[in-house]
């Protein structure tokens, strides 16, 4: 019969190898560097990096602003659609070209990208009555804070001035179930939006869009 101390040295390493098999053991990621990054953000200025830049998928609509929203947010945004809890061909290919070190480099960039450049002005003042009714109804304070532009934690978005027609886009993907294509799997987010109608988000959209800012589009050199 074997030793005790060797049926256990077998089982600790059978368990270490289970678990890097299932992707369990954390990497060694490093705080974002957005200095790093700007070898890997040539596949993102495309897009995010041209003012007025429209996307045909799953609608026509702008694609977002990133420049000086949360890290974190970022992250865990590419994060989702790496992962497929975010549902969008391309960028879940572009996702899935990255590594975590990749991802947090990139965070790291978009979050300080703008920086020293002015603030979107919009619409201050609190909302109308009916607005004011659709924003209890929904919560969304609750998470994304004082004017839709200081989240709770930063793992939540910015929401003031973004573009009211991707806003628009994103809330209704909570609401898409059993399409491969689009979708969007965040329970408090799917939970929240169903409250609403399409015309209600629509007005929603349209007010935090116009809210004061600090999302941009900062137009980047081409790295070579």
């Amino acid at each position: 019969m074997k030793s005790q101390p060797n049926m256990l040295k077998k089982l600790s390493l059978l368990t270490v190898a289970s678990l890097i098999a299932f992707g369990a053991i954390a990497q060694d990621v490093k705080p974002g560097d957005a200095h790093a990054a700007k070898s890997k953000v040539a596949m993102c200025i495309g897009c995010h990096g041209i003012i007025g830049y429209q996307a045909s998928f799953p609608e026509i609509h702008k694609v977002p602003m990133i420049s000086g929203q949360n890290a974190k947010y970022i992250a865990s945004a590419l994060t989702a659609y790496r992962k497929g809890d975010r549902k969008h061909p391309t960028m879940k290919s572009i996702a899935a070209s990255l590594s975590d070190q990749d991802i947090a480099d990139i965070a790291a960039f978009y979050e300080t990208s703008g920086q020293g450049l002015p603030a979107k002005p919009g619409k201050s003042g609190a909302p109308g009555t009916e607005i004011q009714a659709l924003l209890t109804k929904g919560n969304c304070a609750s998470c994304h804070g004082e004017g839709m532009n200081k989240p709770i934690d930063p793992s939540y978005p910015k929401l003031a001035g973004q573009h009211p027609d991707y806003l628009y886009v994103a809330l209704k993907s909570y609401m898409t179930t059993g399409n491969p294509q689009i979708g969007r799997g965040n329970p408090i987010m799917a939970a929240q939006v169903k409250l609403l109608t399409p015309v209600e988000l629509k007005q929603l959209s349209n007010y935090i869009g116009g809210l004061p800012s600090d999302l941009k589009t900062v137009q980047q050199p081409k790295f070579h």
